[in-house]
């Protein structure tokens, strides 16, 4: 009986996850069932150029994953039972419970309304496909002169705003942040920041905490009110719920608490990768929710399970960041140099170089995707039958 592995989402960590389990290990040994809403791998990173009015290029999970032997399941999860062992879907065909030896849970996350009055009536989101393409309809029948004001003074907010303004010049495009604008960059970071923006002739309302949102205007904690003809809400992400419904260990956010080899702490046949894991980086610091952060989740999990199941040794690759990339429209970009715990340095890449450079890590996570091989060796390891019996749980050697 082959050992059964079911990765819940295919976005960037649930399927590379997937991918590098199927080149770790031999299909006479498990089976691997890619669960996901979506036939189509959606590129997160770029949800603010399909908002902005761009065509994205499609990416079939079918064919990414053709001759893999992943088996491709396209279900919406209901829900997971971590003492059975099994997930409840729905498709067309109705509801089912799939059974698994080991999981991998790559739900990630959504926007974030924060509980802020009025934000799920009348704000626009781009942490999801659906919410771009809603976005992008509604700035496509907006008259010139209309006021977008983006919320958020985070990396979405930065690259939503220049995008946004960049593809509608004849709307007036404004951002709302809490802080500075880009108070976490290096001086030459900010200034370049500055310099986009006004060449842009984007509005920024700094040191301003949005209460309420309103369909024409957002008001704030001074008592003031931005208009707004449209309000993108970009202000952070929350994790999907399901996991905070199980008997996994969760944080207070409905994070998974995890170990170094991404393992549930109170479930060892669960792993959790991306957004939905709360991971420990450098500094004893929690990861941020990101590409960059997600993307070693996944190999770390695929190698772990891999190893506990052949016998094989744990990974030991610490995870840390080395930069921060942000586009800033189609041809202006800004790489900012961080510690290994993801504080600014001096160093900086700005301008056409920089966006080049970003559409280089775009185009390398759409790859990785499909080509999740980064460090393994070329033959598929086997996996025992005591250990595929008794599942991941199995203690690895010490």
């Amino acid at each position: 009986m082959r050992h059964r592995i079911i990765v819940l989402g295919a976005g960037y960590t649930g399927a590379i996850a997937a991918g590098r389990l199927a080149k770790r290990l031999r299909r006479e040994d498990v089976a691997i069932t890619l669960v996901n809403a979506e036939p189509d791998f959606v590129e997160r990173v770029r949800m603010h150029q399909l908002a902005a009015g761009q065509d994205l290029k499609p990416r079939p999970l079918s064919e990414m994953f053709a001759g893999t032997g992943v088996e491709l399941r396209l279900a919406k999860v209901t829900g997971v039972d971590v003492d059975r062992k099994t997930v409840a879907v729905i498709d067309a065909n109705g509801a089912e419970e799939l059974a698994y030896d080991t999981l991998v849970y790559a739900l990630g996350s959504g926007w974030n309304a924060q509980g802020v009055p009025g934000t799920a009536e009348h704000a626009y989101e781009i942490a999801s496909r659906p919410g771009a393409l809603r976005l992008r309809e509604r700035l496509a029948r907006l008259d010139a002169g209309q006021t977008v004001v983006v919320v958020g003074g985070g990396l979405t907010g930065l690259e939503a705003a220049t995008e946004i303004a960049e593809a509608h010049p004849d709307l007036d495009v404004a951002l709302a942040a809490r802080g500075g604008l880009g108070d976490w960059l290096s001086p030459k970071g900010r200034e370049h920041l500055r310099t986009v923006f006004g060449e842009l002739g984007i509005t920024v309302h700094e040191h301003v905490a949005v209460t309420g949102v309103e369909a024409d205007r957002v008001a704030t904690a001074d008592g003031k009110a931005i208009p707004a003809a449209v309000t993108v809400w970009t202000t952070g992400f929350a994790v999907h719920p399901i996991a905070k419904a199980t008997a996994l260990e969760v944080t207070g956010t409905g994070q998974i608490v995890v170990d170094a080899t991404m393992r549930s702490v109170s479930h060892p046949d669960v792993y959790a990768v991306g957004d939905a894991a709360r991971v420990m980086g450098p500094g004893d610091k929690p990861l941020r929710m990101s590409c960059a952060s997600g993307v070693p989740t996944a190999w770390q999990a695929a190698d772990a399970i891999g190893a506990r199941l052949t016998g094989g040794k744990l990974p030991n690759a610490p995870i840390r960041y080395f930069n921060q990339c942000i586009s800033l429209g189609r041809k202006e970009g800004l790489i900012q140099y961080v510690t290994a715990d993801d504080r600014a340095v001096q160093a900086v890449l700005t301008g056409r170089l920089a966006a080049v450079y970003k559409e280089l890590v775009c185009k390398g996570a759409a790859w990785g995707v499909a080509n999740p091989t980064l460090g393994l060796p070329t033959r598929r390891r086997r996996v025992t039958r005591e250990r595929a019996a008794a599942g991941s749980a199995v203690k690895a050697p010490a």
